[in-house]
């Protein structure tokens, strides 16, 4: 697995998952505010029509939504985890432990994390912003990870298994039963996940350029 480790997030940042890049960054920073989210907010926040907005999130099967159809969850959830989240005062969670690692950059500001394998497991607590990780607790804390064949959904595929664990021992039962991951410090993990972001925040930027009413040279065309 360590020679795919930089080849899964190149994948997570691709098209493979179905979402969009002109749509999650909008739609993560609704989602950080708290609220849910619904298609004419996205549509305001994109400047795309409503419908473009809701076919894109037709494509995007893991999509999180309350009883009245808002989104409340895409990698960033209102919903309770084992992976807790908090910025700017809300708390929120996510679907994996990498998207702890990735969240910051794309948000732009700095996050309060704790996250446990499970019940039995020692809890992992970091700070992380845009700029890096400026706390671990413990030091000895690790990120697992795998490259699933297919990421079309990519929380059962691939955010199900990417979890914190206190130490490299403490991820050793996990490792036994996922012959096919490895596990890396929290260090490397963020190196990775702000890689990741960098690409995403590239691609976002090259779809925005590009889309229909741009301006990209001297004539309106």
């Amino acid at each position: 697995m360590t020679n795919n480790v930089s080849q899964v997030t190149d994948r997570l940042a691709s098209s493979e998952t179905g979402m969009q890049p002109w749509l999650w960054l909008p739609l993560l920073k609704l989602l950080a505010l708290g609220d849910p989210v619904d298609a004419a907010d996205l549509a305001a926040a994109t400047g795309r029509p409503v419908k473009e907005v809701r076919d894109a999130l037709a494509a995007m099967p893991d999509a999180e939504y309350d009883g009245s159809g808002r989104i409340v969850g895409m990698g960033l959830t209102q919903r309770p985890t084992r992976h807790r989240f908090e910025v700017d005062g809300e708390q929120l969670y996510t679907w994996c432990a990498l998207d702890t690692l990735i969240f910051p950059t794309l948000l732009d500001a700095s996050a309060r994390i704790e996250s446990a394998y499970d019940s039995a497991s020692t809890p992992v607590r970091l700070r992380a912003g845009s700029s890096g990780v400026t706390s671990v607790e413990p030091a000895t804390a690790v990120v697992s990870l795998i490259n699933p064949e297919d990421i079309t959904s990519v929380r059962s595929s691939f955010c199900n298994q990417v979890h914190f664990f206190a130490s490299p021992e403490e991820a050793e039962p996990w490792l036994k039963n996922h012959p096919e991951g490895t596990v890396i410090p929290v260090a490397d993990a963020y190196r990775l996940a702000s890689d990741m972001a960098g690409k995403m925040l590239s691609q976002t930027n090259a779809q925005e350029t590009g889309k229909p009413g741009t301006r990209v040279n001297s004539c309106s065309c």
